[in-house]
């Protein structure tokens, strides 16, 4: 059996990821803020695999919480093989510009939680030897830009994070992926105009679902935006902070 764990499982990429990783051989310990959306999407992966489906109601901004969380999963699951963390916010860069307390609980949430949950996984995975773990961030954390850069600071400290992270497991035979979505047509960005350059999140879930299995490391998603990315990181400082990006 593939055992998963989902932390933020009500988001839209992640319920489209655990449906692409539905299967006979799956079971999931889903974890997410809203018990009532939570509970409709175990039903739904229970009919699409046959197996129980285990849920838990959290606030994963707690910290002190996360390893019972792991724990309680652990029990469930008899062990576990892949942990995907999805959760986030997308916070009004405007509000955090005149609200410290914002932008700090924007970080809180997109990187200080991210890295607890990571740190306490990694350390199981690398006691048994094996195990995936899938983090999504956003390209947003690979260049800080004034339209959105404490969104971007918290992503960014998390892809350092789990790049050391990664560096660390590898001789232990465990791996970690990044996940680096563009824009993605969600219930978070259903504010925002859309155009071309944006995803549904079931494109995002079926790229996870590839990395996983490509044993990948750092992923652009769609894959359009490693190139996009690749320019922008490019653009000397001296130009860079006179464009208003």
């Amino acid at each position: 059996m593939l055992r998963i764990l989902i932390f933020g499982a009500t988001s839209a990429i992640a319920e489209a990821t655990a449906r692409r990783l539905a299967s006979p051989q799956a079971t999931f310990f889903l974890v997410g803020r809203n018990p009532q959306r939570l509970a409709a999407i175990s039903d739904d992966l229970r009919v699409r695999t046959g197996n129980p489906v285990h849920q838990q109601s959290a606030d994963l901004d707690a910290l002190a919480q996360h390893p019972r969380l792991i724990d309680k999963a652990l029990a469930a699951l008899g062990g576990l093989d892949l942990v995907l963390i999805a959760h986030g916010t997308l916070p009004d860069q405007q509000v955090c510009e005149q609200d410290v307390a914002r932008s700090m609980a924007a970080i809180h949430t997109n990187a200080l939680s991210a890295i607890s949950l990571s740190s306490l996984i990694a350390n199981h995975f690398e006691t048994v030897g094996h195990g995936t773990l899938v983090v999504i961030g956003s390209v947003a954390g690979d260049r800080g830009r004034q339209s959105n850069y404490v969104y971007g600071a918290a992503k960014g400290m998390l892809a350092i994070f789990l790049q050391g992270l990664r560096n660390r497991l590898t001789a232990a035979g465990c791996q970690v992926i990044t996940i680096k979505p563009g824009f993605v047509d969600t219930p978070m960005t259903t504010d925002f105009p859309k155009g071309a350059l944006w995803a549904q999140p079931d494109d995002i879930a079926q790229g996870i679902v590839k990395a996983i299995r490509k044993k990948s490391d750092v992923v652009y998603l769609p894959c359009f935006w490693y190139a996009i990315m690749g320019l922008v990181r490019a653009i000397p400082e001296r130009i860079f902070k006179r464009m208003p990006l």
